[in-house]
């Protein structure tokens, strides 16, 4: 009976290993099928969600197929990140490993684009721009921090320093180290705004509309010298302001949804009941 038993344990042990196996090797090919047909720069990483993966593989029916992967775009600097979550999607394992079927039915698929601070900093042209959580209210509590992990849409608060001169006008972007004689001519002023997060169509607008001060925090001793003349404040509001353009999400999915995710600007799109075309993970 001991025998029999460590026997069935080692076989069942075995069947894991193998159901791990064929799991990942379904996701690597899928993985590598996904870079060809988008001209990724990069494998995106894909988890196939759900156990036994062989009751999926015979069933041609996947639960839960996770993507993830990093893109370039002309219109930001630096990479974005893709996300995308398949829920019921229907096809042979074979063919969808192999390449051999490119256009899947989903019974549900789960998209995001997010926008990280560096990148979005670079897009500014504010290199330490961060985006903080919506405007304190002193009702819930929360101090308008926002926090890691915290997300709002709407209003949030965004943070950057911007270079200004000793009489506290805001100096041009792209102002260069030769018309600075002295590091005491320029110094570089924090600014905190208030900013809605809209949608229109397949667009985001990042739109400051005044200057922030949070009411939670202390009163200065005194009033700061570099502080942002009002002749440059509405200049400075078209600073934070941007217009993104999502050019679909993966898969062609449209944007239903902008917020702010612990400092990442965060895009998402729900399709349902959906064929899907898995060259189309990053628009060409």
């Amino acid at each position: 009976m001991r025998k029999l038993i460590i026997g069935l344990l080692c076989l069942a042990g075995l069947a894991v290993v193998i159901d791990f196996g064929a799991a990942a090797y379904s996701e690597y090919h899928l993985s590598r099928q996904l870079r060809a047909g988008a001209a990724l720069s990069a494998d995106p990483e894909v988890t196939v969600h759900g156990f036994p993966f062989a009751a999926q593989a015979a069933s041609g029916t996947f639960d839960n197929i996770e993507i993830r992967a990093r893109s370039m775009r002309p219109d930001i600097p630096g990479e974005i990140a893709l996300e995308a979550s398949l829920f019921g999607l229907h096809a042979p394992a074979g063919e969808l490993a192999g390449g051999e079927v490119r256009t899947v039915p989903v019974d549900r698929v789960d998209v995001r684009m997010r926008i990280e601070p560096t990148e979005l900093g670079r897009l500014f042209g504010i290199p330490d721009l961060q985006v903080l959580g919506p405007p304190a209210d002193k009702s819930d509590g929360t101090g308008g921090s926002g926090g890691t992990g915290m997300t709002t849409a709407g209003a949030v608060v965004l943070v950057g320093t911007l270079p200004t001169s000793p009489n506290g006008r805001v100096l041009p972007a792209a102002v260069s180290t030769a018309a600075t004689t002295t590091a005491a001519a320029v110094t570089r002023t924090e600014v905190k705004v208030e900013a809605d997060l809209l949608l229109v169509g397949d667009q985001v607008r990042i739109q400051a509309t005044r200057f922030y001060k949070d009411p939670t925090a202390p009163a200065p001793a005194t009033t700061p010298q570099n502080e942002i003349s009002e002749a440059d404040r509405p200049a400075v509001l078209e600073r934070f302001s941007r217009t993104i353009d999502t050019k679909e999400l993966p898969f062609g999915i449209r944007p239903t949804e902008v917020s702010a995710v612990g400092g990442q600007i965060v895009i998402e799109g729900v399709g349902r009941n959906v064929t899907i075309d898995l060259d189309r993970l990053q628009q060409p």
